[in-house]
């Protein structure tokens, strides 16, 4: 699928880091202007006001001033390396916390000119998600769905699937769907019963035909910063690491290709399978931090991904696990 349109509002069309892409992709790629406004999804018009946006501001002259010129190669070779449509790379930060309010900062720009009328959103959790609050500022639209794509936590908190769920749909008019059943629960049979017997079917089935599905991704090892530590038991975490689990998605957790892990957990997490989400026509997956790379790779081998959200720290690890692969 060819990466959205973002054409109706000019204010990310036309931002810094988009001109910056177009410029580097039509002077550094020697694409035509044809191809710039495929690839970065906006018209060809946008595309040569932006390009000449960028000569008035002295940002090309014989190469893009260094900075976030950075940003904008890693994206291109990103791009390449994964097979993506699109790649954003915010600048790196110096912790945990400030890389997921950068990397979110940069999702709610983007969803703020992604999300068209007559659409159906799949969301997942985590702080970067949560960050993208922030600059969410979309127009109001028509006949939106937006779907939680796993459950909450009983306990109060900032960080929490409902909560994010319910705030982006309330941002957009949207209508809301809240997968209103807790994270983990006991047993497959418990799972069984609330997806058929409560109400939570229609989630399942709203699933089935996402138009986009936004999910981050957390690492899990002895410093992992992922949520789901918070949730599951200490033994179960060690178990997990000792199958080699590399990544917590959605509650789901994979090995460094991407399969899931064999591990009785993976029947009581109440959440929307991976094999839906890769159904969805637009994917969207947003993580940053270097230690994050071999995670964001399994989610991309399980899922597939269009557009990726990261920071320099994951993107230049991302490159160095590909050439590896390669050379493999």
């Amino acid at each position: 699928m060819a990466r959205l349109r973002r054409d109706t509002h000019t204010a990310y069309s036309e931002s810094a880091a988009l001109r910056l892409r177009a410029a580097w992709l039509y002077y550094n790629q020697g694409l035509t202007q044809k191809d710039v406004a495929e690839k970065i999804g906006v018209s060809r018009t946008t595309v040569i006001r932006m390009l000449d946006e960028a000569l008035k501001r002295s940002e090309v002259q014989i190469w893009i001033n260094e900075g976030v010129a950075d940003c904008v190669e890693l994206a291109v070779r990103l791009e390449k390396a994964y097979g993506l449509d699109e790649a954003v790379v915010v600048p790196a930060a110096d912790s945990a916390e400030t890389t997921a309010k950068g990397v979110g900062l940069a999702l709610g720009q983007f969803l703020t000119e992604a999300i068209p009328d007559d659409c159906t959103i799949g969301v997942g959790w985590g702080r970067t998600l949560t960050a993208s609050l922030a600059s969410f500022r979309p127009a109001r639209r028509e006949r939106v769905k937006v779907v939680s794509l796993l459950g909450g936590v009983v306990e109060a908190h900032h960080i929490n699937p409902i909560e994010y769920t319910w705030r982006l749909a309330s941002q957009l008019g949207a209508e809301c769907y809240l997968f209103l059943a807790p994270l983990l629960v006991d047993s497959r049979e418990t799972k069984r019963s609330l997806i058929e017997k409560c109400g939570l079917k229609t989630l399942f089935e709203l699933a089935e035909n996402m138009d986009i599905a936004v999910v981050s991704c957390g690492d899990i090892g002895p410093r992992s910063s992922s949520l789901s530590r918070d949730f599951i038991a200490r033994h179960e975490l060690e178990e997990l690491i000792a199958a080699g689990c590399v990544c917590d998605t959605m509650c789901n957790f994979l090995d460094a290709e991407g399969h899931t892990i064999d591990h009785p957990i993976r029947h009581r997490v109440m959440s929307i399978d991976l094999d839906t989400v890769s159904k969805a026509r637009h994917i969207v997956l947003v993580s940053g931090g270097a230690h994050r790379a071999p995670a964001i790779r399994a989610t991309i081998r399980r899922v597939g991904c269009n557009t990726l959200i990261t920071d320099e720290g994951a993107a230049l690890a991302m490159l160095r696990l590909a050439e590896a692969s390669a050379a493999a």
